[in-house]
Formats: C-alpha cells, structure tokens, sequence
C-alpha cells in the first residue's frame, strides 16, 4: 500500500473515488452507496463518488436488483447507471478501489504508467484485521446471504479508508 500516496490524497479539497468491479452492477455500486453516505456530511477533503465495471456487459443497465435492495436495507440511498472504467477514468479519477485481483489487473493493464498506477488498491486492503490482497466475492446469482456478506466485507474495508483518508 502506497501509504505515502494516500497521505498526499489527505491534503485535496476534493478527493475522487472510484469503486471498481468487472459488471458495475453488484460489488462496486454497493461500495459507492455505503462510501458516499458514510462521508456525505465530511468536510476536506470532500469525495466524489463513482464506480465502473471493467467489463462493457451491464453499461447503462441500473444495479443488480438484490445489490440495491441490500444496501437500502441498511439504509444506504444511492442512484446507480453502470458504466466502463476506462483509461481515460484511470488518469482523471484520484483514488481507484478494485474488488479483486483480476480487476486490479485489468485497471493496471490500462496505462502501463508507474504513476498512475499508485493511484490503484483493492478495496479489502483498507480492511486491516486481514492480510493484503483478498477479494470482496461476486454474489451474481447467488442467494441474498451473499450480498448482505459482500456488504459486511465492504463497510469493514471502508471503515479502514475513512480512517485511513479522514482521521
């Protein structure tokens, strides 16, 4: 972890994040829906809240219906269109939080630029009751115990970020 990176990121005004998974519909929307609620009232640095999906298979199509139904039984309310990351959103978009190890690649395989790719985490690295480098699962198609876990996994991991980035 870039830890010298991330302490630059604590002296912006604004700080833009974005959540990343490969369909846009499940895993990263849930994690922009909790991030953006959890620092909406935050003053500096303030955060600009997006997620992509490494894939172009769900662009425009609204979240998965069981990812949004999670994340508003918790009392999260967020609007979603997925979209593609893209390279253009690697150079411009400050701080990219990626849900496992092949988006990671992926993001990374954009710009073959050292200094952009500083700009990169997994999302679970900010979770530090664990060792680095593990995924947040993808619960597509699986039963609603799965996104209520993936939703568990992520509001640990951005916990870790707040305090990582606000405290």
């Amino acid at each position: 972890m870039d830890l010298a990176y991330l302490s630059e990121l604590k002296g912006h005004d604004e700080i833009s994040i974005s959540f990343v998974c490969l369909g846009n519909i499940c895993r990263s929307p849930m994690a922009a829906a909790i991030f953006s609620n959890r620092t909406k009232n935050f003053t500096g640095p303030r955060a600009i809240v997006e997620s992509g999906g490494t894939s172009s298979w769900h662009i425009g199509q609204g979240p998965h219906p069981q990812s949004k139904q999670t994340w508003e039984r918790a009392g999260y309310e967020y609007s979603h269109r997925a979209s593609q990351f893209t390279h253009l959103d690697l150079e411009r978009i400050d701080l990219i939080l990626t849900m496992d190890s092949e988006n990671h690649a992926n993001v990374i395989a954009l710009n073959n630029d050292d200094l952009l790719a500083r700009k990169v985490f997994m999302m679970r690295d900010f979770d530090f009751g664990i060792e680095p480098g593990q995924s947040v699962p993808d619960p597509y198609s699986q039963e609603d115990a799965a996104y209520e876990h993936v939703k568990d996994l992520l509001e640990s991991a951005i916990d870790g970020l707040i305090k990582t980035l606000w405290q």
